[in-house]
C-alpha cells in the first residue's frame, strides 16, 4: 500500500529550497514542472513536443517554460525559463521553440490567462480528428464543460507567427477556457496551474468517455438543460467551493508525482 504523504509534501518537496513557500516565481515554476511530469503519468505528452506555459506573477509579459529539448519527465524549477513575446530568453538557457512563442504568448496576453496548456492528448484529439467533434454533456463530467469550449474548425498548419495565437484567442473569448482545435489536439486555460491542468485531466477523462460510448453504434443520452444547471452551479451545502477542490485535486496529483518520478521541485 502507498504511504500517503503529508499534505506540505505536495507544495514544497524534500528538495525545494526553504525560501520557495514564500516565493511566488519559485512556486509557479514548482507547480508548472509538476504539471509537466503528470502529463507523462497521465499520458498527454509527445516527449519535448507540445507545451505549457505560466506568467511570471506580478509581470504580465513574461511567461515560464520548460527549455524545448527536456523531456517532459525531467522538467526541474530551477531550468524554467523566461521569455517575452518577440521570442527572447530573458532567463534561463534555451531558446523558445517557435509555436512557444507564436500560440502561448498571444493567449496569455489577450485572454488574461495566467496558465496556458497544450497538448495532443490522445482522446481529446481523436474526438477533434471526426467533422462532428462537439463534446457533448452526456456525463456528470462532461456538463461542467457545457458553454465552456471555443472550437476551432479550421486547421491551418504549424503555427509560424504570432497571429495564429492571436486567432485562436479570438475564438475564446467570452470567457471560454478550453479550445478544442481540429486536426490537433487541445489548450486549456487558467488563473492558476491547478485549475489549468485539472480542467485538462478532467476533459480527457470526458472525451475518453464519449469517444468509447460513441463506438457501440448507440444513440448518445445527452442530459437535459435543468439537470446540466443543477450540475454546474454548486449547492449551497458544498462544503467545498471549485478553488477548494481544484487545490486538492492538485496537491494530490504532486504527492503522487512525489512517489513516481520526485525531483521536480529541484
Amino acid at each position: 500500500m502507498l504511504e500517503r504523504l503529508p499534505m506540505s509534501s505536495a507544495i514544497t518537496s524534500a528538495s525545494a529550497p526553504a525560501h520557495s513557500q514564500d516565493d511566488p516565481v519559485w512556486q509557479a515554476k514548482v507547480h508548472l514542472a509538476a504539471a509537466l511530469r503528470l502529463a507523462v503519468l497521465h499520458d498527454f505528452d509527445e516527449g519535448i513536443d507540445n507545451h505549457f506555459t505560466v506568467a511570471v506573477p506580478g509581470r504580465e509579459d513574461r511567461y515560464l517554460i520548460s527549455p524545448f529539448g527536456v523531456h517532459w519527465s525531467e522538467a526541474r524549477a530551477s531550468t524554467m525559463m523566461v521569455f517575452n513575446e518577440a521570442g527572447e530568453t530573458l532567463e534561463g538557457e534555451g531558446v523558445v521553440e517557435l509555436s512557444a512563442q507564436s500560440i502561448h504568448a498571444p493567449v496569455h496576453r489577450l485572454t488574461g490567462a495566467k496558465v496556458v496548456l497544450h497538448t495532443h492528448q490522445p482522446w481529446a484529439t481523436a474526438l477533434n480528428m471526426l467533422k462532428a467533434n462537439r463534446l457533448l454533456p452526456a456525463t456528470q463530467t462532461a456538463a461542467f464543460f457545457d458553454g465552456v469550449i471555443a472550437y476551432d474548425d479550421h486547421y491551418t498548419g504549424l503555427a509560424a507567427d504570432l497571429s495564429e495565437g492571436e486567432r485562436l484567442s479570438q475564438l475564446m473569448s467570452g470567457g471560454k477556457t478550453v479550445l478544442f482545435m481540429k486536426n490537433h489536439g487541445v489548450m486549456t486555460v487558467g488563473d492558476t496551474v491547478a485549475q489549468a491542468y485539472r480542467r485538462l485531466y478532467k476533459l480527457e477523462k470526458a472525451c475518453r468517455t464519449q469517444v468509447l460510448a460513441m463506438g457501440t453504434g448507440q444513440p448518445l443520452n445527452v442530459l437535459t438543460e435543468s439537470v446540466i444547471q443543477r450540475i454546474k452551479n454548486p449547492s449551497p451545502h458544498d462544503r467545498h467551493p471549485r478553488s477548494e477542490r481544484e487545490r486538492l485535486f492538485f496537491e494530490a496529483m504532486m504527492r503522487v508525482i512525489d512517489r513516481v518520478n520526485p525531483g521536480y521541485a529541484d
